[in-house]
């Protein structure tokens, strides 16, 4: 696939994405550890905080991560007072998860580390070379995303 960029070019352009993304979860990682949190137990708390209640079989679709995976961040979550499982009404093998008093009492006190990351990531940075960033990140995931479906 021809490309006007050089093959270096791409190759650090790749480099530097994964460079952020393990230096932005490290920040998260750190600005959650001491209210006993890990990343995906943060993103489940925010969409049951912010669109709550939640069909667990949905979070697996959001988060994008596999069944074991959610099950076992759920069952921290349960285990820690934070979010509630119960049977759906209309499917009893169905779960719905929701936050608990306890879990929107954390939740109001969080620190917000994606607001973090991104205020010291791009301190300094101007509105325009944002929006390019945002616009070519979004653009070369998507034909990603494409590619892999064959959609190419």
């Amino acid at each position: 696939m021809p490309n006007k960029n050089d093959k270096s070019d791409l190759e650090a352009a790749g480099s530097w994405a994964k460079k952020y993304f393990l230096a932005s979860r490290a920040l998260m990682e750190s600005v959650l550890r001491p209210y006993d949190l890990g990343n995906t137990q943060w993103y489940v708390l925010y969409l049951l905080a912010n669109d709550g209640p939640i069909k667990q079989r949905d979070l697996t679709r959001l988060l994008e991560i596999e069944r074991a995976t959610l099950s076992a961040v759920i069952s921290a979550l349960v285990r820690k007072g934070l979010i509630d499982q119960t049977s759906d009404l209309d499917d009893q093998r169905q779960k719905v998860l929701q936050i608990t008093t306890t879990g929107r009492n954390l939740w109001v006190r969080l620190p917000d580390p994606i607001e973090l990351i991104a205020a010291v990531a791009f301190d300094g940075v101007d509105d325009e070379d944002i929006a390019t960033t945002n616009r070519i990140l979004r653009d070369a995931t998507q034909r990603l995303i494409n590619y892999k479906e064959g959609r190419k």
